[in-house]
C-alpha cells in the first residue's frame, strides 16, 4: 500500500527533490532546443537573434531525409525481429522450467555485461571473416544482438505475473491452441509486448557504437550527429537532435493515447 507523506514541510521537499531531478534530466535537452532556433552559428547565451531557418534547411535536405530513412528502417527492423524473438525468449526465460533454463537465462543476459563498442568490434571482425559486406542491413543485426536481451526482460516482467491456469481454462472450453494464443496468451502480455517495442524502437534509434562499427558507408541520425560534432559543425545538429527529441516523445505520447483507447473500449465491452 502506498503512504502519503506526512506534514507539510515533507512534501515540499520531495515536490523540491523532484523539481532538481526533472531539472537534471532535461535542462541539458532544452539547450538543444534553444541553438536550434537561434540564427547564429555557435550557440550563445543569452540567444541575440531567433530563427527558424536551420529547420527549413533540414526539411530541404537530401542527406537528412536519407539519414533519416536509414534510422527509421533500422529501428522499425529491429523492433519487429526483437519482439517476435523476446516473445518466445520471455516465455522460455520465465515461464517454462526446462533442463539448461539458467544457462539460457545467463547467457541471453551475457551481451549486456559488455560495453557496446566491445560488441561493435567483435561483430566487425566477424563479418569481416564471413566475407558479408557491411551496411545498414548488417546494422540490424548488430543491434539485436544488444537489444532483444533488453526486450526479453521487459516482456518476462509481464510473463512472470502470468496465471497459466487461464490458458487451461480456455483449453478446457474446447479453445484451440492458436485461439488461446490470440485471445488470451496475446492479450494478457500486450503491455509487455508494446514495452518492448518502444524500447526497441528508441534503443536501436538512438544506438550510435553499434551502428558505428556496423554500418558501413551508410550512416544514421547518431553517426552523422558525432561527426558533425567533431568536424564540420553546422546548427542543423541540434536541429536534428531537437526534431529527434521531439519524434521520440510524440511516439510515446501517440502509444499512450492509443493504449488508453484500447482500455476504454475493453471496459466498455466489460461492461456489456
Amino acid at each position: 500500500m502506498r503512504s502519503e507523506p506526512k506534514g507539510r514541510g515533507a512534501r515540499t521537499l520531495i515536490a523540491l527533490w523532484t523539481v532538481c531531478v526533472v531539472a537534471f534530466l532535461y535542462v541539458p535537452l532544452l539547450a538543444v532546443v534553444l541553438a536550434s532556433f537561434s540564427r547564429q552559428r555557435y550557440f550563445q547565451f543569452p540567444i541575440a537573434a531567433w530563427s527558424t531557418r536551420w529547420y527549413e534547411k533540414a526539411a530541404h535536405s537530401l542527406s537528412v531525409r536519407d539519414l533519416v530513412w536509414t534510422s527509421l528502417s533500422v529501428a522499425l527492423l529491429v523492433t519487429l525481429f526483437s519482439v517476435l524473438l523476446a516473445f518466445f525468449g520471455a516465455l522460455a526465460f520465465a515461464r517454462y522450467d526446462w533442463r539448461g533454463r539458467k544457462l539460457y537465462q545467463r547467457l541471453v543476459l551475457l551481451p549486456l555485461f559488455f560495453p557496446q563498442a566491445v560488441l561493435g568490434l567483435a561483430l566487425l571482425l566477424w563479418f569481416s571473416v564471413l566475407g558479408v559486406q557491411t551496411s545498414w542491413h548488417t546494422a540490424v543485426f548488430a543491434h539485436m544482438i544488444w537489444i532483444v536481451p533488453i526486450v526479453i526482460l521487459i516482456m518476462s516482467i509481464q510473463v512472470y505475473s502470468f496465471d497459466p491456469t487461464l490458458e487451461e481454462a480456455a483449453y478446457d472450453l474446447g479453445a484451440s491452441r492458436w485461439q488461446v494464443l490470440r485471445e488470451v496468451t496475446l492479450p494478457i502480455l500486450s503491455p509487455g509486448l508494446v514495452s518492448g517495442a518502444i524500447f526497441a524502437f528508441l534503443l536501436s534509434w538512438g544506438n550510435f557504437p553499434l551502428s558505428l562499427f556496423s554500418t558501413g558507408a551508410d550512416q544514421t541520425v547518431p553517426e552523422w550527429l558525432y561527426a558533425k560534432m567533431v568536424s564540420g559543425y553546422t546548427p542543423m545538429v541540434p536541429t536534428l537532435g531537437a526534431l529527434t527529441m521531439a519524434s521520440a516523445a510524440l511516439l510515446l505520447l501517440l502509444v499512450w493515447l492509443v493504449w488508453q483507447t484500447v482500455g476504454r473500449g475493453r471496459r466498455r465491452l466489460a461492461r456489456r
